[in-house]
């Protein structure tokens, strides 16, 4: 690994021809043509193991299937930026940040697990993103220590150009504004950058922890890195792919690239949708800086499920002269279509599609990062049988209440004694109504809410009484949903709800059952025997402890998991809110739960006055 400089002080340009221009004072520097490697990651949020996708692939005999096989996992990630850098000149390999949360590895260790499977890779720089800040300063020096434990091996900069702290703050000291890199005997300006508001609102940087604007900040440090005659700029932002293109890669002054982070941006070749992937733009985003040159705009999506690879060529003044690259989405090379294993001739047709794809790549986990991961992995599957709370009686499933055929009653694993119960009959689910609530307290604690949501199909057991454990928590909610917040009109509100029972009632396309809608924050009468519109009514919603009138024409933050947030279960309303106003908070929505049971561990059932169905007419 090439040493990192850190850029503290100004660069020696003895060797390097400058010539001062007569705009605006800047320096133009003159070195020779390089060709630089980006390898690069972001938000893979603690979830280092692999996962499974089912993608759109041709079979043996041309037929399209749905096919199910690995992807993703951190010893993916370093065997691509491994195997990439060795076949690739003037390799930087780097972390646009959300490192953490999101995971039980994350729950166990504290980002220690992530730290170690990232020394695997050694990357050259790494900006903070928004969720390194969860755990406060305090636990964000802890990761930072975990990462640079050993200085003989790799010692990676924490960048960010907006963040300031006092000078008691754990982190003081720990991080920079930008760092250099030297590549061919060239000086490579590296400029990290973190979401302001976002991170002050929804994360829990210390009070005296300070964001300032991401432009003006951002454009501070490139001018300093160019004042000491470093010509190429690479900005490691991470507030998301909109903001790079529109504000960061546009409005900038000598930017050359953004490798971006916090949206978990696909971007890509159209032909990726053929496979059952939507990709938001394409790989680089080819831009004009606003000194009139080209910019490159890249992201990698999320979740150890991608490296970008993206090669930049310069001019001799610094300026970009080409780039392309591609998203290497991470794969293993077993197939099955639903539990059945894809005999040989289809495997080989698989692999062949994902191979001739141009953004697919067939990888192998490294070893090292796999044992590495070892001790934690084992940890993680120790932490299912750990004991975090107790109920003192028997959570319920139940998806809609009454006792009519819509009632849903044959999903309790408790049979009759919660099909009967008559706080059940009444008014639903003991335990969807619990989710809500513990979705609406950690919205709540990161960045506000007033109003949780959530699908009755979402949760999947009763809560039997007695222990409950890690496990039992993640059978409980076991899809990867996170919160997602959105500002909403009340009478947006009402619609959601009114959208929930019309589809729990199969009209205009519903989804039955599992859409019936549970809220936290935000109570009502139901009667499906009126039309549309009318079947949710008295809303009433909690305010300082009272239960107050529903006021249609007010804004309210509301959480929900992201597959209602996208229109799932026919949640129209939800599905035609502007894509832009969905705050993806990456809460695991099973963490979140976890986090309720072990602040609260001795659960009970919900009191009857904060059930969200106040009473069902069917």
């Amino acid at each position: 690994m090439n040493k990192i400089h850190f850029a503290k002080s100004f660069l020696s340009v003895s060797l390097l021809a400058v010539v001062l221009t007569g705009c605006g004072g800047e320096s133009e520097v003159t070195t020779p043509p390089i060709s630089l490697t980006l390898l690069h990651i972001n938000d893979h949020h603690s979830r280092l193991d692999e996962e499974s996708t089912t993608l759109q692939l041709p079979n043996a005999a041309g037929a399209t299937k749905s096919v199910t096989l690995p992807m993703g996992g951190f010893a993916r990630v370093a065997a691509a930026m491994s195997e990439e850098s060795a076949k690739s000149t003037n390799v930087i390999k780097l972390h646009a940040g959300d490192a953490l949360t999101g995971d039980l590895y994350f729950t166990q260790s504290e980002g220690e697990a992530d730290a170690i499977a990232m020394n695997t890779v050694c990357f050259d720089a790494m900006s903070f993103g928004n969720h390194e800040f969860d755990t406060g300063d305090t636990g964000l020096s802890k990761f930072i220590g975990f990462l640079n434990k050993d200085p003989k091996k790799c010692q990676t900069p924490l960048l960010s150009s907006n963040v300031s702290t006092s000078t008691t703050s754990p982190i003081a000291g720990k991080f920079l504004p930008y760092t250099t890199v030297t590549r061919d005997g060239q000086k490579i300006g590296i400029v990290g950058v973190t979401i302001s508001q976002k991170t002050k609102n929804a994360s829990r940087p210390d009070v005296t922890t300070m964001f300032s604007d991401e432009v003006i900040s951002t454009q501070s440090a490139i001018d300093t890195l160019t004042s000491q005659g470093v010509n190429k700029i690479i900005v490691m932002s991470h507030v998301g792919y909109e903001f790079d293109v529109t504000k960061l890669a546009t409005k900038l002054r000598g930017v050359d690239v953004v490798v971006g982070g916090d949206s978990h941006t696909l971007l890509g070749p159209d032909s990726m949708k053929s496979f059952g992937l939507s990709p938001e733009g394409s790989y680089p985003t080819k831009l004009t800086n606003a000194g009139g040159q080209p910019v490159c705009v890249v992201q990698a999506w999320q979740y150890s499920y991608v490296v970008g690879k993206l090669k930049v060529e310069f001019d001799s003044k610094g300026n970009v002269s080409a780039c392309q690259g591609a998203p290497m989405v991470l794969v293993g090379d077993t197939f099955k279509e639903g539990s059945t294993v894809s005999n040989a001739s289809d495997a080989a047709a698989y692999k062949k599609a994902l191979t001739d794809s141009g953004v697919f790549r067939l990888t192998t986990p490294l070893t090292e990062t796999v044992t590495a991961l070892k001790p934690f992995s084992d940890a993680k599957v120790a932490l299912g049988s750990v004991l975090v709370g107790k109920s003192s009686e028997n959570l319920c499933l139940r998806r809609v209440p009454g006792i009519g055929a819509k009632s849903d009653v044959t999903r309790s694993s408790l049979g009759d004694i919660c099909n009967k119960d008559a706080g059940v009959v009444a008014r639903g689910g003991d335990i969807q109504q619990l989710v809500a609530q513990a979705f609406l307290l950690q919205g709540q604690t990161f960045g506000g809410a007033d109003i949780a949501l959530q699908n009755a199909g979402g949760v999947r057991i009763d809560i039997a009484s007695g222990d409950i454990t890690v496990g039992k928590v993640y059978t409980l909610l076991p899809f990867k949903n996170v919160l997602v917040r959105i500002p909403m009109t009340g009478q947006q509100v009402k619609d959601t709800v009114e959208d929930g029972i019309d589809s729990m009632l199969g009209n205009n396309g519903g989804t039955g059952s599992g859409a019936y809608p549970y809220t936290a924050g935000l109570r009502f009468d139901v009667d499906i025997t009126k039309v549309k519109g009318s079947r949710a009514s008295n809303l009433e919603i909690q305010s300082n402890g009272q239960w107050v009138s529903f006021d249609l024409s007010k804004t309210y933050k509301v959480i929900t998991n992201d597959f209602t947030a996208g229109g799932g279960d026919n949640y129209l309303t939800l599905k035609g809110i502007d894509k832009s106003l969905k705050e993806n908070t990456f809460l695991d929505y099973a963490d979140s739960f976890l986090q309720y049971v072990k602040k609260n561990p001795a659960l009970s059932k919900p009191a009857t006055s904060t059930f969200s169905t106040k009473s069902y007419r069917e």
